[in-house]
């Protein structure tokens, strides 16, 4: 099968290629930033932006199957400037879905783990996720060529995620790396909120291997019944998440752990969170999170790779 994948060039995009391409997939990563200098073998690249509709268009025609990623993140980021996320979140997954269903194009789509927090209120991001995702029981239900499974995944961590200031220049703060650097530098962990909020968390490689086992079950089987819901078996809490990152960082860089500051919690951050996911609905394509990556293995591989790949050069600057 040939996939389209938009928002080829990220993080989550970066692994599901890697795996496509281990299962013989060939593809076609779509973004809107020049990334073809990175491009494996069996990948083609196609420069564009998931809301210009005739581009979207252009680039189905020449696949078989569509992995839908692209989108604008952030919580606070989307409350302070709400359009970018509502033009390319909902308007350009509304541009992916016509022409998924012009050509009759399995596809699947990455909601948001934290979908609920729409009810309660919260960030531009969640809300315009959530529409589109709205948008794919639309598509299935009345549309010819709707075939669109939505894979929502809790937040995906592990080596490669970018990382933002003070530290890096992402815009958007990702928990994993936050917390790595400032412990491996030494500094005291920054947790919003006390700490007891559940925010759970799945390695990117096992968040790969759903997206594309749900496009393959897509593509034989038509879309699934219910969203497919990707995260660990057991939940913990942001203040375990922290001690295991200060633990694992401190045994790499023979220092004491670090200690853990609380601050208070953001616009668009709801106290006393729940962001857990129903693994239960991995089984409607042959899955179980009982094969997932454990927390403190995933942990360890991220803090290897943030201590390898990044704090030699932060350290030298």
């Amino acid at each position: 099968m040939k996939v389209l994948v938009t928002g080829g060039a990220g993080f989550i995009g970066t692994w599901i290629r890697s795996e496509l391409i281990a299962r013989g997939h060939s593809l076609l990563v779509f973004d809107h930033q020049d990334r073809r200098q990175h491009l494996a073998d069996g990948e083609e690249f196609f420069l564009g932006d998931v809301r210009d509709a005739t581009a979207v268009t252009e680039a189905a025609a020449h696949v078989d199957g569509i992995i839908h990623l692209a989108a604008v993140l952030g919580t606070q980021e989307t409350i302070s400037n709400p359009r970018p996320s509502a033009e390319t979140n909902i308007l350009g997954s509304l541009n992916v879905f016509e022409a998924a269903a012009q050509y009759d194009l399995p596809t699947v789509y990455a909601g948001v783990g934290n979908h609920a927090f729409r009810l309660v209120g919260t960030g531009c991001y969640t809300i315009t996720k959530s529409a589109a995702e709205d948008l794919t029981r639309m598509y299935n239900l009345y549309r010819d060529g709707g075939r669109i499974t939505t894979v929502r995944p809790v937040n995906a961590y592990g080596p490669g995620q970018s990382i933002a200031a003070p530290f890096g220049t992402s815009r958007v703060r990702k928990i994993l790396p936050a917390l790595s650097c400032r412990a491996l530098t030494g500094t005291d962990i920054e947790v919003y909120g006390d700490g007891t909020q559940i925010s759970d968390c799945v390695y990117v490689e096992d968040v790969a291997r759903t997206f594309v086992t749900a496009l393959e079950h897509t593509a034989e089987h038509g879309p699934t019944e219910k969203p497919v819901e990707v995260g660990p078996l057991t939940s913990v809490t942001v203040n375990d998440i922290a001690r295991l990152v200060a633990e694992y960082a401190a045994k790499v860089n023979g220092r004491e752990p670090v200690g853990i500051t609380h601050l208070p919690m953001r616009p668009g951050e709801v106290p006393n969170a729940v962001v857990t996911s129903d693994t239960d609905t991995l089984k409607q394509i042959g899955m179980t999170a009982a094969d997932f990556v454990p927390l403190d293995e995933g942990i360890r591989r991220t803090v290897d790779y943030y201590a390898g790949t990044w704090l030699p050069g932060y350290l030298a600057a």
